[in-house]
């Protein structure tokens, strides 16, 4: 089969520069601001540790500015991530979960107010705007549903090392105590697993 991977979000945005200030100053990365003939411009966004990005620009969509409506993005600790928008002075509103305790319906029907009360995977939201109005969720993940992630992605090469380093602690561990002292000769296997399983699949995905 196909691998069908989203890469990119487009969205449509009046003022590049005020946009693209927005998304850095809560932490997106930026990784092209590329300017062509006729005014054509495109600006590639990252969000930190995901793998999909967005673009923003002129010429790049003919979609009214803050028009869009329903990205959403994982995050591992929604209080969390509330906060930090909150800082940065970004229209967020209050955590919410939904009543029916799957999805959150379209507007503000069936929510409720606060976390899901188990804090279960999957079930709190928040929304924000930027400075458009383009309209963006936040979905706490803190545990994936089996066969949903394939990959683990890294915020940096410190990250990285943090998590050989926690693996190679684990691992000497295990050849101590469930293999009796033995060397064991299929430690990749046994590192790549411990490392999906430590970045929970969701936080770092």
């Amino acid at each position: 089969m196909v691998d069908f991977k989203i890469e990119v979000v487009v969205l449509p945005v009046a003022d590049v520069d005020r946009s693209r200030d927005f998304y850095k100053g809560i932490g997106f990365r930026e990784d092209v601001d590329f300017t062509g003939p006729d005014g054509f411009r495109v600006v590639h966004l990252t969000p930190p540790g995901s793998a999909a990005s967005i673009i923003i620009g002129t010429g790049v969509t003919e979609a009214a500015p803050g028009s869009s409506r329903g990205v959403h993005l994982i995050v591992d600790d929604i209080v969390a991530a509330h906060d930090h928008l909150a800082a940065h002075g970004v229209p967020v509103s209050e955590v919410f979960h939904d009543a029916g305790g799957v999805f959150h319906h379209a507007g503000t029907t069936g929510r409720v107010g606060g976390p899901h009360p188990g804090r279960q995977s999957y079930g709190s939201f928040l929304s924000f705007t930027d400075p458009d109005g383009n309209e963006f969720f936040l979905q706490e993940v803190t545990e994936r549903r089996p066969g949903r992630i394939s990959h683990v992605v890294y915020d940096s090469v410190a990250a990285v090392e943090a998590a050989l380093r926690d693996a190679a602690t684990a691992h000497g561990q295990y050849e101590a105590t469930v293999l009796d002292g033995r060397h064991d000769e299929d430690w990749p296997s046994w590192y790549a697993a411990h490392m999906a399983r430590s970045a929970g699949f969701a936080r770092m995905a």
